[in-house]
């Protein structure tokens, strides 16, 4: 079997808000939600500050998104759990899937994470080390489990098929998309809530990151002059996908198809990209597409901002697209929501749907000028578009690539 997977729903979270009419309406506009962020040693009074830019989510907006919703049943929950959450209720219900049938044992639950709940191993270790207590919470292990976020979503909407997830870094929910896809085709399940979460602005998680140098100085740059690094954000992104035949039997308003997964692995670095890998993964993206590469395609970039990344992605799609790529338009969303690792495949698909059905590439924000490694046809202000496809990019740390592509609701 093969057969055609659509998008019947969205759901987001993130620095730029909760749910999919904020975060576009934010993306779209050329609002970021980069902004500064301290975090202090756990000592009174704390012995040093970390500071630098990160897309945070405020605790209120995901109170609002959860509220009404008893979770009581779920147990403790991680932010990571209580972001994908969010972000799956809102798929689901835009899906009208919330109850169905389906659900029960013909849907899968596959989530990308990066890494577990980290706040509550933080938590767990400021008790053990900062406090010298021999105990901590009870939930401690179910709770930061990295597969915490798809049982909480299979408890949540009673799903009783396939639920696990997957982690590749900053590939993960772009991996998880591209597996469901591949479920659906084969018969497998005929529904698949896919996407993934990350929470990783804890203390532990901020402290590692800062010491790994990446992060940038002032803010993410993406392609610019005088870029710096990347900027952390968290969050989470959920679509609903369907076999073509379950969708237009129950009457769901379709969003989209997800049309094409590559997926590669560079087998070179740990932290340094390769063009040849990400090259492969393109085309390949492209051939289970059945997607020519003169195709005009609206191009959502991995756009980490960092110096390595982003020459070794421009040369990919220059090496790929050629003369064509004048043709297509770059975006880079984690200008505006940062870089959510694990999720980051996930949420910039979904603008990259959406803006498909707008009509409109959201603009690359904080650019400072051109640099000459990094030649693109980038949106640097919001731009009309009458694409049709899109090619959305993820690389991550240790080599592993996998693109995707999207095609418009006809």
């Amino acid at each position: 079997m093969n057969r055609k997977v659509l998008i019947t729903g969205m759901g987001c979270i993130s620095g730029l808000g909760a749910g999919m009419a904020e975060s576009w309406r934010r993306a779209s506009g050329g609002e970021g939600a980069i902004r500064p962020l301290t975090r202090e040693a756990p000592t009174e009074p704390p012995a040093w500050d970390i500071s630098g830019p990160a897309a945070w989510i405020d605790p209120a907006i995901l109170d609002a998104a959860l509220a009404g919703r008893n979770l009581r049943h779920l147990g403790q929950i991680d932010p990571l759990s209580a972001y994908a959450l969010a972000a799956g209720v809102e798929a689901v219900e835009q899906a009208g899937l919330a109850d169905h049938p389906a659900l029960r044992d013909r849907t899968a639950v596959i989530l990308g994470c990066g890494s577990g709940g980290n706040a509550t191993i933080d938590a767990a270790y400021q008790r053990l080390y900062a406090r010298g207590l021999g105990k901590v919470h009870p939930q401690t292990i179910p709770a930061s489990m990295i597969s915490a976020p798809a049982s909480h979503i299979a408890m949540l909407f009673g799903i009783h098929g396939p639920a696990f997830v997957l982690a590749s870094a900053c590939a993960s929910s772009a991996h998880a998309l591209g597996e469901a896809m591949h479920m659906i085709r084969s018969g497998r399940v005929d529904v698949a809530i896919a996407g993934g979460a990350e929470a990783c602005l804890s203390l532990g998680s901020w402290v590692a990151w800062h010491s790994l140098g990446v992060i940038a100085q002032d803010t993410c740059r993406p392609f610019s002059t005088q870029r710096t690094g990347m900027a952390l954000g968290e969050g989470a992104g959920v679509l609903v996908l369907e076999s073509e035949d379950h969708a237009r039997a129950r009457g769901a308003t379709i969003l989209g198809e997800l049309a094409g997964y590559g997926a590669t692995s560079d087998a070179v670095d740990m932290t340094a990209p390769d063009v040849n890998g990400i090259m492969a993964a393109i085309r390949a993206a492209h051939e289970d597409a059945g997607v020519y590469l003169a195709e005009p395609a609206l191009i959502s970039s991995h756009g980490t901002g960092t110096k390595l990344n982003d020459p070794a992605e421009a040369a990919a799609l220059h090496g790929v697209y050629g003369a064509a790529l004048d043709e297509h338009v770059v975006i880079a969303t984690k200008s505006a929501h940062g870089h959510m690792i694990g999720a980051t495949g996930a949420v910039e698909f979904i603008l990259g749907m959406k803006a498909l059905a707008e009509g409109l590439a959201p603009p690359v924000l904080n650019h400072l000028g051109p640099d000459p490694e990094c030649d693109l046809p980038l949106a640097l202000d919001p731009v009309p578009i009458a694409h049709r496809v899109l090619v959305s990019n993820s690389f991550a740390f240790g080599g592993l690539n996998a693109v995707l592509i999207g095609r418009k609701a006809a």
